[in-house]
């Protein structure tokens, strides 16, 4: 398993230089990224993750909301093994006949993506956790309702902020987890809340150990209240030291 960076935690510095940015990361020690909204700049990135030798097992796409060939021909360019949907919104997660047309829908992705030799995937937030359908979490609504093939990227904070319990979550879902998000911090909505892996709430290394199929650790932080590469840094730091 190794660890990546989703991209979008240094969304800011990218958006104003793109291949500084990535050597960056790649001084800090990682080789693997996790890019986002990656059609518009392919071309660039791909070229800055070769330079730096960098990969992208995976990345974030609107799957469900934008053209999925360019999508798929992208991360074609990129490298990218699995495409991962990483936002359907909350209202879609209320009841069982909606959850049912997302499944539908990323299963029709799939199929697409299998065309190009590309998996699908989707990357939960807390309300797929925090909505109840008979008892049991929306995400796992989802689940039930995907094709084999469709695998899930868990956001293991996301779902301890909407109430599960990351470790038994990621047990009950089982080999579909192939990816996971690893942040940190107070366990709140709050994005700016997060800090640096491990100086947190988060039980890091029992989460990690619980996901037994997983082809990537994606560190992210959705916001930080300080410099971002010291929080991306040290994220880094705590995961290589070891338990």
């Amino acid at each position: 398993m190794i660890y990546s960076l989703q991209l979008y935690t240094v969304r800011g510095p990218l958006e104003e230089d793109l291949e500084g940015t990535v050597k960056r990361v790649a001084e800090l020690g990682f080789t693997a990224v996790e890019p986002y909204n990656f059609v518009a700049n392919a071309d660039a990135l791909a070229t800055a993750l070769s330079k730096n030798g960098l990969t992208a097992p995976s990345g974030h796409a609107p799957l469900l909301r934008a053209n999925q060939d360019e999508i798929f021909q992208a991360a074609q360019k990129l490298g990218i093994g699995t495409v991962i949907d990483p936002h359907v919104d909350a209202a879609q997660w209320t009841t069982e006949a909606d959850i049912k047309e997302t499944a539908k829908a990323l299963n029709a992705a799939a199929a697409k993506g299998a065309e190009y030799g590309i998996a699908v995937g989707y990357h939960n937030h807390e309300f797929e956790l925090e909505n109840r359908i008979n008892g049991r979490s929306a995400l796992e609504v989802l689940a039930e309702n995907l094709d084999p093939q469709v695998v899930l990227e868990v956001d293991t904070y996301w779902a301890a902020v909407g109430g599960e319990e990351p470790v038994a979550l990621l047990e009950r879902l089982g080999d579909r987890v192939r990816f996971i998000h690893i942040k940190d911090g107070p366990l709140t909505k709050v994005d700016k809340d997060q800090v640096a892996v491990g100086s947190g709430q988060m039980p890091i290394w029992d989460v990690i150990e619980a996901a037994k199929n997983l082809e990537a650790g994606v560190v992210e932080l959705d916001d930080f209240n300080g410099d971002i590469f010291d929080a991306v840094s040290d994220s880094l730091a705590y995961l290589k030291a070891g338990k």
